[in-house]
């Protein structure tokens, strides 16, 4: 059961941002601040990454905690309201994140995920997590 009326939940869920969240404008910022140039939300490439290195084949994906399902096997019981609709949509997502990580790989690309608080902690850790992949496919 929902603890939220419709229109609470309606507000909270419109709230969620697929692209432009903090933690993608945190990862933007300082992977322009080191000189690397990006496409975002690229929809042609499978998964639609965060940010892509088209030339390089280098997908970034910026994973929100929650709805990726970090540490999922705690966490999923401490969902509280709504249980049975939260499990199978998180589920839901981390399979289809494996299914997205596969493909890309087998089609030769890098790919990169970094949880939201990683970013938001230490976002030139992660830009140079991206830089060192960059420069190593770059030198090939």
């Amino acid at each position: 059961m929902d603890k939220h009326t419709p229109e609470q939940r309606r507000r909270n869920m419109q709230a969620v941002k697929s692209k432009g969240s903090k933690i993608e404008q945190a990862l933007a910022k300082e992977l322009w601040s080191k000189g690397l140039r990006y496409r975002k939300n690229v929809k042609s490439v499978f998964g639609t990454p965060d940010f892509v290195f088209i030339g390089l084949k280098i997908a970034v994906f910026c994973d929100s905690e929650f709805f990726h399902g970090k540490n999922w096997e705690t966490k999923k019981l401490e969902i509280k309201s709504n249980q049975a609709f939260w499990i199978k949509k998180i589920e839901g997502n981390m399979a289809r994140d494996a299914e997205v990580n596969t493909k890309l790989i087998e089609d030769g690309w890098a790919v990169i995920r970094f949880w939201g608080k990683d970013i938001l902690k230490n976002p030139e850790k992660c830009a140079d997590t991206v830089r060192k992949i960059y420069e190593k496919r770059k030198a090939i």
